[in-house]
C-alpha cells in the first residue's frame, strides 16, 4: 500500500505543476486591473507605479511565474490585494466553514442516496423503483439556488424553523451552527443523493445478480442479510470511489449555495476575490481546491484497494 501511494503521489506532482500553470495563466486573462481598484478614484499614477512595483506585476509573465511558485513551496501564497492580509491566513479561516457545509451535505447524501439506490435495485421493475428514479432525475434537474430560494421561503419565512443566512462557528455553538448550516447543506445534499442512488443502483444490479448472493439465498439466508453483507459489502467499491469524489466537488462547488445562504466559505471567498480582481486570493483558492481534489482521487484509489482483495493483489 505503501508503494501503492508514494506512486500515486509522484504521478500527482507532474498534475499539481500544470493545474499552477493553468491557474496563473488563466488569472491574468481576466479582464480589468487590480491595481486601478486599489489606486482607488484618483488612481494617482505614482502610486500606480509603486504598487506595481511592490507586486512585481511590471515583471515579465514568466519571472512572476516563478516567483509565485518559489513562495508557494515556502508555505506563502501571497498577500490579498484588497484586505493586505496573507492568502493562507484567509484560506484558514474559510475553509473549515465549507468542509463543515461539504460535510454535513455528504451526510444527507449518504443517508438519503444509499438506501434509495439498494431499495431501487431490489425492487426493479416496480413502482418503487420508478418512484425512486423520477426523485432522482428530479434531484438531477432542480437548481440549487432555486430550492435553495424556495427553502428559504417556506422554511425560514413562512415557518420560521431555521434562520434564513448566516453562520455561527461550530467551536462556538454547535447547535446554533448546525442549525444555520441545515438547509445549505439539505440542498446540496439533494442533489448528491440523487447521483449516488443513481450509482448505488446500478453497482447494486450488477451484484444482485452474481452467484455468490444467488448462492447466499440458496443457504437459506434472509434478504436483510444477503442484501447487506453480501451485495451491498461488494457493491460499495465504486460507491465509496463516488462518494469520494463528490466531497471534492462539494469543496470546489458550493459557490452559489454559499452566496444564498450568505456563508462565508470558499466559495464566497472566491467570489469577492474575481469581483475586486485580487489576483493571489483566487490563485491561492483555486489552487488549494485542485490540490485536494487530486489527494482525494488518490484517497479513492487507496480505499478502493482497501475494499477489494484482488486490487491488493495487482
Amino acid at each position: 500500500m505503501l508503494a501503492f501511494l508514494g506512486r500515486r503521489c509522484l504521478i500527482a506532482i507532474p498534475t499539481i505543476i500544470l493545474i499552477s500553470i493553468f491557474v496563473f495563466g488563466l488569472q491574468k486573462l481576466l479582464p480589468g486591473d487590480p491595481v486601478l481598484v486599489m489606486a482607488g478614484e484618483e488612481r494617482d499614477p505614482e502610486l500606480i507605479a509603486l504598487l506595481r512595483e511592490k507586486y512585481r506585476l511590471n515583471d515579465p509573465i514568466p519571472v512572476q511565474y516563478a516567483a509565485w511558485v518559489g513562495n508557494i513551496v515556502q508555505g506563502d501564497l501571497g498577500i490579498s490585494l484588497r484586505t493586505q492580509q496573507p492568502v493562507t491566513a484567509l484560506i484558514a479561516e474559510k475553509l473549515p466553514v465549507t468542509v463543515q457545509l461539504a460535510v454535513m451535505a455528504l451526510i444527507i447524501a449518504l443517508v438519503i442516496g444509499i438506501p434509495a439506490g439498494v431499495l431501487s435495485a431490489y425492487k426493479k421493475g416496480t413502482w418503487i423503483d420508478w418512484v425512486a428514479n423520477v426523485v432522482a432525475l428530479s434531484g438531477l434537474s432542480v437548481p440549487n439556488f432555486w430550492l435553495g430560494i424556495m427553502m428559504i421561503l417556506l422554511v425560514s419565512v413562512q415557518l420560521g424553523w431555521l434562520p434564513a443566512s448566516g453562520y455561527v462557528p461550530l467551536s462556538e455553538d454547535p447547535g446554533q451552527s448546525i442549525r444555520t448550516m441545515l438547509m445549505p447543506a439539505f440542498v446540496l445534499g439533494t442533489a448528491l443523493a440523487a447521483t449516488l442512488m443513481r450509482h448505488t443502483r446500478s453497482a447494486m444490479l450488477g451484484v444482485l445478480q452474481s452467484d455468490y448472493v444467488r448462492t447466499a439465498r440458496a443457504k437459506g439466508m434472509g434478504e436483510g442479510t444477503v442484501l447487506v453483507k453480501h451485495a451491498l459489502r461488494n457493491a460499495l467499491v465504486p460507491i465509496v470511489t463516488v462518494t469520494t469524489l463528490l466531497f471534492g466537488e462539494l469543496l470546489a462547488g458550493a459557490v452559489l449555495t454559499e452566496q444564498i445562504f450568505t456563508i462565508p466559505g470558499f466559495g464566497k471567498l472566491v467570489v469577492d476575490a474575481v469581483f475586486n480582481r485580487d489576483y493571489a486570493v483566487v490563485q491561492g483558492v483555486v489552487l488549494c481546491t485542485g490540490v485536494a481534489f487530486i489527494f482525494l482521487n488518490i484517497l479513492a484509489d487507496a480505499t478502493q484497494r482497501v475494499l477489494n482483495p484482488r486490487m491488493r493483489q495487482e
